[in-house]
């Protein structure tokens, strides 16, 4: 049984990857800033545990994920204003990486997205540029911080029930649902030799734990 925290843990990801995790015996925390939300996330059989990791430091971060065996950054601002997704997909990403090394929990899994990239080409004037850079940005930090990281970047989402397929060797094509996200979160998780890599993924033919594994 691992002791998992997820960051973000009312989205619609990480829900269901609380749900996974805790159907097969996994301990899990799931840190919300909203305490409305918690009825949710103790349905989802994870244990809600408020938070708002916007405005803590990386003290009070590492404390948070002292004791786990991994983490899983699943937050986010929710676009719009720029200066707070700065502060959410960038700022306090990094200081959860920073602190997951403070409090020596090596593993840390990152949903992204596909296009994150430094080299994104994301128009200046566009609505999405300041995400596009704080994504970026973070998952840089990431893979320069040494801990035992695994970057996933779905294509685009949508809410169906899941196919437990994905397409992970091709250029952004097609959606995938939300409930393979969250099973990829999981058997990323389980499989060692996503560590050090980012995993970019449509929809696809190729079972979940097949195309990690490629």
């Amino acid at each position: 049984m691992a002791k998992v925290l997820i960051i973000g843990g009312h989205g619609r990801v990480a829900l269901q990857v609380e749900r996974l995790l805790a159907e097969r015996g996994d301990e899990v925390d799931a840190v919300i800033r909203n305490p409305d939300h918690a009825a949710d996330v103790a349905a989802a059989g994870a244990n809600p545990v408020v938070a708002d990791v916007e405005t803590l430091e990386t003290d009070a971060l590492a404390e948070l994920i002292a004791g786990h065996d991994a983490v899983v950054w699943s937050a986010g601002a929710g676009g719009g204003d720029p200066a707070r997704t700065r502060s959410v997909d960038h700022d306090a990403a990094v200081r959860s990486m920073d602190a997951a090394r403070r409090a020596g929990v090596r593993r840390y899994v990152m949903v992204s997205y596909f296009g994150s990239r430094v080299d994104h080409r994301v128009p200046a004037d566009s609505a999405f540029r300041h995400y596009a850079d704080a994504k970026a940005d973070a998952d840089e930090h990431l893979r320069a911080s040494g801990l035992e990281y695994t970057i996933l970047g779905p294509s685009t989402l949508s809410d169906g029930p899941g196919v437990g397929a994905i397409d992970s060797s091709g250029e952004e094509s097609r959606d995938v649902d939300r409930a393979d996200v969250a099973a990829v979160v999981v058997a990323a998780l389980d499989e060692p030799s996503t560590v050090g890599r980012t995993i970019r993924f449509n929809r696809g033919e190729t079972p979940i734990a097949e195309a990690l594994r490629a």
